[in-house]
């Protein structure tokens, strides 16, 4: 009887947490995706005789990609001042007190137009009580140079279309993969826009000024190819792809740009083989063709799920 019992009460389990993923798949598809087309202020900060704004889009910044202005005002008359350069690093402290950085463009750039220094910060982790995450800002105004320290929120990203992926390709280096665009897919062919950044190792010992640049640098990659198969992994849709779908190659804007055409709604993997600028696989494996409904997928070792 009693190993009747344990039987049941182990089936009962079984089914219940088949039950659980499948109603949370359920419940995930019906969540509605969140778009950011709109600059806000994510941070102010006062510094002497100015003002400085950070603003990204919905006024956060979240785990992934994530678009940057920064402004300087006069902080007695509300002026806006031109300043020759401005520098952004974002430095991460976890709990064992490590430093490290993330993807991010240093030398900020001007818009003339706008008034405004532009660029952008790839943020790996979110905020939380074991991780911590700074901004260190240089900017120069008739000559001067003025420096300040600022403590900033990363929220999670909600919008699984803006996913990301850290690893150590082949070669040794470590890898950011961020997805850009499009937020907010439509069925249909897609404009997919990634970045990609490689660490830089330092190869010189760090200066004794906190914190040196060159310890947390990235470079962003722009001869590489990345290789696009996008799959449907639930186990109802068999890990079927799509047709017409075109590999992301690097452009002018330093971004990578492809196509994915996605057929219907729901979960996708985007599997991706990442070569480099000789045909070398750096990561990625290839996903076998079969058609295997009522089995969850297979998977790239390269892959980034997404949703819409």
């Amino acid at each position: 009887m009693r190993r009747k019992l344990f039987f049941l009460a182990a089936a009962c389990f079984a089914i219940l947490s088949c039950t659980k993923e499948k109603t949370d798949y359920e419940a995930e598809i019906d969540v509605v995706v969140p778009t950011y087309d709109e600059f806000k202020e994510a941070i102010h900060i006062h510094n002497g005789d100015y003002d400085i704004s950070i603003e990204a889009l919905n006024g956060t910044f979240y785990k992934g990609y994530n678009e940057i202005r920064l402004k300087i005002t006069d902080s007695q008359t509300n002026e806006k001042k031109t300043a020759s350069s401005a520098t952004f690093l974002p430095i991460r402290t976890d709990r064992e007190e490590n430093n490290t950085s993330c993807p991010h463009q240093y030398d900020l750039a001007y818009i003339t137009a706008e008034n405004y220094f532009s660029g952008y910060v790839v943020f790996t982790h979110e905020s939380s009580l074991d991780e911590q995450w700074e901004l260190y800002i240089d900017f120069t105004i008739d000559n001067q140079l003025h420096t300040m320290r600022q403590a900033i929120t990363v929220q999670q990203q909600t919008n699984k279309n803006l996913n990301m992926a850290t690893f150590t390709g082949k070669d040794n280096d470590q890898y950011v993969i961020a997805l850009v665009s499009p937020q907010k897919p439509k069925v249909g062919e897609n404009n997919l826009i990634a970045g990609i950044y490689k660490f830089n190792k330092p190869i010189i010992a760090s200066s004794d000024d906190y914190p040196d640049p060159s310890k947390f640098s990235y470079t962003e990659v722009n001869d590489y190819t990345l290789k696009l198969d996008p799959r449907m992994p639930e186990p109802s849709m068999g890990n079927h792809s799509s047709p017409n779908n075109k590999d992301l190659t690097p452009q002018n804007d330093g971004l990578y740009h492809g196509v994915v055409n996605y057929t219907m709604t729901g979960n996708w993997t985007l599997n991706f083989i990442m070569l480099d600028q000789s045909g070398n696989i750096i990561k990625g494996t290839e996903v076998p063709t079969d058609f295997t409904p009522g089995v969850e997928g297979l998977k790239s070792e390269l892959h980034i799920d997404i949703l819409f």
